[in-house]
């Protein structure tokens, strides 16, 4: 699956990530855990190629992924939700989700059938289709930078601190989601982060730690205390 290692980023002459070496478990939901500023969405849009890297690797199924440009990591199975969302705000929420199928010129029949599969598991998404994309809440918005993410995401999911800035009852919602995309995309692995574990434990295989951009496992005795 997805291995990272000795990762090195800077920002502005300032060390973000410190050696970052980790092993993501195929099918497997890790939540990487840290207060802001510690490095997550750094490492996130390393691995994307949104942010230049150092030094170090990432390879997804001994494919390595950092010299690749970073419009190649959709083709190879990697969805990603930004914190910010990004949507198209002039794009229905439909098109907002079905843009990277587009991108990829896959075939009409299979964006149409990744689309159901977006709905089945996000079926308000279905009932706000025709909104469009600057006609959504900042909690409706996280529902569809999701859905879009899923229309790409074959192998790996990486969602960027889904709960920021939503009210405890969507929060609750969105971590259901979670939990039924858990139960109907067994293989698809799954890389989280989040500032706090509390929504995740549910959903979590394995919780990593990341501090002053170093990353750590945090072990099942450390997690129970």
């Amino acid at each position: 699956m997805l291995t990272v290692s000795s990762l090195n980023v800077s920002l502005a002459g300032a060390k973000i990530l410190r050696d970052v070496t980790f092993t993501l478990k195929p099918g497997a939901t890790t939540v990487l855990i840290g207060r802001n500023g510690a490095g997550k969405t750094t490492l996130l849009r390393a691995i994307m190629g949104l942010t230049p890297a150092e030094s170090g690797s990432a390879a997804l199924d001994g494919r390595q992924l950092l010299p690749l440009p970073a419009f190649a990591r959709a083709p190879a199975g990697i969805g990603y939700a930004p914190e910010d969302r990004r949507l198209i705000p002039e794009f229905s929420v439909e098109d907002n989700i079905i843009l990277p199928g587009q991108a990829l010129k896959l075939p009409q029949a299979e964006i149409k059938s990744r689309l159901e599969k977006v709905y089945a598991l996000l079926p308000e998404l279905h009932t706000m289709r025709a909104r469009p994309g600057n006609g959504v809440s900042g909690g409706q918005g996280k529902m569809v930078a999701l859905g879009r993410a899923l229309m790409v995401a074959e192998k790996l999911l990486m969602l960027d601190e889904p709960f920021q800035g939503l009210a405890p009852a969507l929060a609750l919602d969105y971590a259901r989601t979670l939990s039924r995309l858990r139960e109907t995309m067994r293989d698809l692995t799954l890389l989280i982060t989040e500032s706090s574990p509390n929504l995740l434990k549910s959903v979590a295989d394995e919780t990593m730690l990341i501090e002053r951009g170093a990353v750590t496992l945090q072990s099942p005795d450390a997690e129970a205390a």
